[in-house]
């Protein structure tokens, strides 16, 4: 069977991180939404998405196929649900399409579909803030789905650990004289990764591969530090995509950065107001600030964004993509992308000077910034015009 994640309506509630992947690129846990049911699957899947990212992103047809909401994760009803899926069957979540059948180019109508309802516990990623809230829930099936029948590397004598058995380290992982708590939720230490002297790490926690911790680090769980990124300080409950750093003292907590972002030295973010009052976070559908349910929410960053030293993001900021930050004060609490200044002011962040930087930042890592990478984020560029100050 060829199976086809498309995004679904959630794609614009988990803006600004799907402005520059599809929903199922999305990492929450230790490995991508797309990663947990490859694994799951054991086949490979491709995509339904925007214009702008089918060609990174292509999508693959054959005379039959199963299409799956990017935004619903893996759960054992679900799976038994697929197994039997049919020609002209399509599961629904309420009015939310969860997966069909459908046959290579078929006119899909929904009305002449036999409608079937999603069975047992629901795990959906349908806001920004359910990437680091249900992070805790999306380590354990991972840490599960990961060690299954294999062995962890034996844990170093020089380390502090507590529930040795909840622990795995992958071939490759350094982590000598810190402190590894898996006590409330597993602990994940992927390939080639380093954790440093002096760390504190408290489950649920991950880090992927190549990805690393930084003397003296702080974690509490449930945090994920997806593949090749740094962390130092303080971070509590957030998830960091791929390539990116928070390499200094400072706290993190309550969020989500996305790929090649970077915070500078002593970068805080406030992740409960003043007043304890509801979270209020940008909606880009509505444009206005909506409510999240949650009285802990810190920052939302997408890919490619900086700040400078000593930032101070106030709760529940959202950051766009390709945003430059810095100077004192508090910056505004949505920063749209290709913004650059911060509480004095912003001006619009050219595109030239953008890729200028993202090349650079790109190279270090021996990656190359294609014409394909530009392409995207010219589109977002565009898409988000309307919120700049040009």
């Amino acid at each position: 069977m060829n199976y086809i994640l498309f995004d679904g309506s959630s794609r614009k509630q988990l803006l600004p991180f799907t402005f520059t992947r599809p929903v199922a690129d999305i990492r929450v846990g230790i490995l991508t939404i797309r990663e947990k049911w490859e694994r799951i699957l054991e086949t490979t899947t491709s995509t339904v998405t925007e214009d702008y990212l089918s060609g990174k992103w292509p999508l693959v047809e054959m005379p039959e196929n199963i299409m799956i909401n990017a935004s619903y994760l893996p759960t054992p009803e679900f799976l038994a649900q697929l197994e039997n899926l049919e020609a002209q069957q399509a599961i629904f979540h309420g009015d939310e399409v969860v997966a069909f059948f459908t046959l290579e180019d078929q006119e899909v109508d929904f009305g002449e579909f036999t409608q079937l309802e999603l069975e047992g516990d629901i795990f959906q990623i349908a806001n920004t803030w359910d990437i680091f809230a249900k992070n805790e829930e999306a380590i354990a099936a991972d840490f599960e789905l990961i060690t299954m029948n294999r062995n962890s590397r034996p844990i170093p004598i020089s380390n502090n650990v507590i529930n040795a058995e909840n622990i795995f380290i992958e071939e490759g992982a350094k982590v000598e004289f810190a402190t590894l708590n898996a006590s409330a939720g597993p602990i994940y230490i992927g390939t080639d990764s380093e954790v440093m002297e002096g760390s504190m790490i408290r489950g649920a926690f991950a880090l992927c591969e190549g990805a690393v911790v930084k003397m003296g680090s702080k974690i509490y769980g449930a945090t994920t530090v997806g593949p090749y990124c740094k962390v130092g300080g303080e971070v509590n409950n957030s998830v960091l995509f791929a390539f990116s750093n928070k390499g200094h003292d400072g706290y993190l907590g309550n969020s989500v950065l996305g790929e090649w972002c970077n915070l500078g030295a002593d970068t805080n973010n406030s992740n409960l107001k003043n007043n304890y009052a509801e979270v209020r976070l940008w909606d880009y559908e509505t444009e206005s600030f909506a409510k999240t349910g949650l009285q802990f929410c810190g920052l939302m960053m997408g890919d490619h964004s900086k700040c400078g030293i000593n930032t101070m993001f106030n709760t529940g900021t959202v950051v766009g993509v390709s945003a430059n930050i810095f100077g004192s004060g508090f910056p505004r609490n949505f920063i749209p992308s290709f913004s650059w200044g911060g509480s004095a002011g912003m001006t619009t962040y050219k595109t030239s000077k953008a890729f200028e930087v993202a090349e650079i930042v790109l190279k270090r890592r021996n990656i190359d910034f294609t014409e394909e990478e530009k392409s995207i984020l010219e589109q977002v560029f565009e898409d988000t015009k309307r919120w700049r100050r040009e």
